[in-house]
């Protein structure tokens, strides 16, 4: 049984609850639209194919310089490990019942280490690495994993062309349609 207090209370709280429900749907109205600049800046993904490396280029000798100033007191020296992740050997350990996943027995892309050190690492000063430097700590990594020699330029043209030892052992979660 309604009484017009019920009725009248039941439709104060439908229109209430559709004047909330219309103002959800603007939005809470807080910041502001990226601008696109804004977001080239932070566009910085880079493929298994290598498509979106910037220019510049890098050689494990120079890597060996800049690791030791700006990631050897994480990784150790030589990429051995600690306190943080061990980044060289465990090459033949995957299927052991104690796997040494490191960037040279794990990793199936060379443009993957890329893009994780240029968009992560130094770990307090993440993005602080010029594209240079970033490629000559990825070419120093790869060589200590016995992947690149010493004196090999890493750039746009030449990283893809990496054949890491693990990249077959991968199964794409979403391969690519046909046709």
């Amino acid at each position: 049984m309604f009484t017009p207090s019920s009725v009248a209370l039941a439709l104060l709280g439908i229109v209430i609850m559709a004047m909330g429900y219309a103002r959800a749907a603007e939005g809470p109205n807080l910041g502001r639209d990226a601008t696109p600049a804004e977001i080239a800046n932070w566009d910085i993904s880079i493929s298994p194919d290598g498509a979106g490396l910037p220019p510049g280029s890098g050689t494990a000798i120079a890597g060996a310089v800049i690791y030791e100033a700006k990631c050897q007191s994480c990784h150790g020296e030589r990429g051995v490990g600690q306190p943080n992740d061990r980044l060289v050997g465990g090459h033949g350990t995957l299927n052991a019942p104690l796997p040494i996943r490191t960037v040279g027995s794990f990793w199936p892309y060379a443009t993957t280490i890329f893009d994780y050190v240029r968009r992560a690492m130094p770990y307090q000063q993440p993005q602080s690495l010029t594209n240079d430097e970033v490629y000559a700590v990825t070419a120093y990594l790869l060589h200590l994993n016995g992947i690149i020699a010493e004196s090999e330029v890493m750039n746009a043209q030449t990283l893809p062309q990496v054949k890491m030892p693990n990249r077959e052992n991968f199964i794409l979660a979403y391969p690519p349609r046909s046709g």
